[in-house]
């Protein structure tokens, strides 16, 4: 089994309120660079079932190697990411937050892992920009008494970019054009479910639903996911559809992009891109 199949996540997501956290040590190497779809793809990873040949993704298709940005037309001096420009555990009152946090050197500001297998399955490219510096934040409920954590356990995720101007420009300016093929994507193939190999079909979708609520320029993403259905039998493969959501937030030379728990709402996360840009304004150029 592959576990980065983008087919198993959406089939088997939420299905995930069963599955055992792994330990810190465990998580703290899987949180580097990751979103939450990411996660997904590393808990299904411990569920005992195996697939079959991918739903969603395209076969044999390579990620394409993202050009390096173009001069800036202006003099641009990067510096390294602070740890305060990231938003802070007080930030998440009152929940009780432990902060995972890395660095990065060089980093692609890569938005969705799924959006990608999307494109490539359309024989678009995807070509994302690169950042000179960057610093990223997991922040997790802190376990109590001793007690597993599932669901739920993952609060907020950011990934802070510094990125020449000029990369941020193109970055916003290119979101209608890089979402445009994904509005409305069906796939259907052989995949696993409950123990038989079967021909199933799911919808995704990914729409830009909000502008200009946080910082120099903001953006909101929703990712749909529909019910999964049986090809053969026409039923409907679990409960309900799934949605989660993310921001994509600039100030100067910084770009967040940022995601909020599972149980956490579109409203929910325009706040902490506020509180993402505020927080960001110490160290971004130019500044606030």
């Amino acid at each position: 089994m592959r576990d980065d199949d983008p087919t198993f996540i959406s089939l088997m997501q939420r299905e995930l309120h069963a599955v055992r956290w792994a330990e810190p040590a465990e998580l703290r190497a899987r949180a580097r660079r990751r979103s939450r779809r990411a996660a997904v793809a590393a808990a299904v990873a411990v569920l005992t079932f195996t697939s079959g040949a991918a739903l969603l993704t395209s076969r044999g298709a390579d990620v394409p190697t993202p050009a390096a940005a173009s001069p800036s037309a202006t003099v641009w001096t990067a510096t390294e990411v602070p740890a305060e420009a990231l938003l802070q555990p007080a930030d998440l009152r009152p929940a009780i937050v432990e902060p995972w946090t890395e660095s990065g050197l060089g980093e692609e500001i890569r938005l969705d892992r799924m959006l990608e297998y999307c494109r490539q399955n359309q024989g678009q490219p995807t070509t994302w920009e690169q950042s000179r510096y960057s610093r990223s934040v997991t922040m997790v409920r802190e376990r109590t008494g001793g007690r597993d954590q599932r669901e739920g356990q993952v609060l907020a995720i950011q990934d802070l970019y510094r990125i020449a101007p000029d990369g941020a420009d193109r970055l916003f300016d290119g979101l209608p054009a890089l979402l445009a093929p994904c509005r409305m994507w069906r796939s259907s193939g052989p995949t696993a479910w409950r123990g038989k190999t079967i021909d199933a079909e799911v919808a995704h979708s990914w729409q830009e639903v909000d502008r200009g609520f946080a910082g120099d320029e903001s953006v909101l993403v929703r990712h749909t996911v529909g019910q999964a259905r049986n090809l053969d039998t026409g039923a409907s493969l679990g409960d309900t559809t799934s949605v989660t959501a993310l921001a994509v937030v600039r100030v100067g030379d910084l770009v967040s992009v940022l995601q909020n728990g599972s149980d956490g709402t579109e409203s929910q996360l325009r706040d902490l891109a506020r509180l993402a840009a505020e927080r960001m304004c110490v160290a971004a150029d130019p500044g606030c």
